[in-house]
């Protein structure tokens, strides 16, 4: 049963989203598609968010990142680092448990081309500040890409020019909480060697 912190299975907030949904029910009727809530504690101190449900990741499997590329690079550093235990196996009855992280994406469904427009993004918002209202330990904020960053930044308001988004940046957030950013471990940033499993472990190094 879905929780008050993600939409409805039939959420229609994103029309563009929506229609897409149920094309993608019709052609793969044994999938999770529909919105993919968090995974993890509500008493995380850690809380990570990317940008969306993969296509053949979180969207065929029903948890975030799991079934995708970016998953192996994700849940192999979250076990290294004590986030998760357990052998992940890219389906969500895995086993894997998380341990003081909790996961999400900011846009809740998948989108066409992996590209949520402004709009979806912004529908998609009140989810974020009530998850992150709803972590009454959260320390830290992982965003994983731009997108995600940005998200964050505009769910306390802030100004993007102040709190530009940088590999390995840390930016301290009002309510005392600190927002660090990464590229995000998709499968185009590690072939271009945009990110690196080493650099992204150097963000996890930080991690308080």
């Amino acid at each position: 049963m879905p929780s008050p912190l993600a939409p409805t299975r039939d959420c229609d907030k994103c029309p563009r989203l929506a229609d897409f949904r149920s094309a993608n029910r019709a052609a793969q009727p044994d999938w999770h598609n529909a919105p993919v809530e968090s995974a993890g504690p509500l008493s995380a101190r850690l809380f990570i968010a990317g940008l969306a449900p993969g296509m053949r990741g979180a969207n065929r499997t029903g948890r975030p990142f799991t079934g995708d590329f970016a998953g192996d690079l994700l849940y192999a550093t979250l076990i290294k680092y004590g986030f998760a235990t357990g052998v992940y196996a890219r389906t969500p009855d895995d086993g894997v448990g998380f341990e003081d992280c909790r996961i999400t994406n900011v846009v809740r469904c998948v989108p066409p081309q992996n590209k949520p427009v402004g709009a979806e993004q912004k529908a998609c918002r009140p989810y974020l500040v009530d998850e992150i209202d709803a972590l009454p330990k959260l320390k830290t904020i992982l965003a994983l890409g731009r997108v995600a960053h940005e998200a964050i930044v505009a769910t306390f308001e802030l100004k993007k020019s102040a709190y530009p988004f940088i590999h390995g940046a840390k930016h301290p957030l009002p309510n005392g909480t600190m927002l660090t950013d990464s590229y995000h471990c998709s499968r185009y940033n590690l072939n271009t060697g945009r990110l690196t499993t080493e650099m992204f472990e150097s963000v996890f190094n930080t991690l308080s």
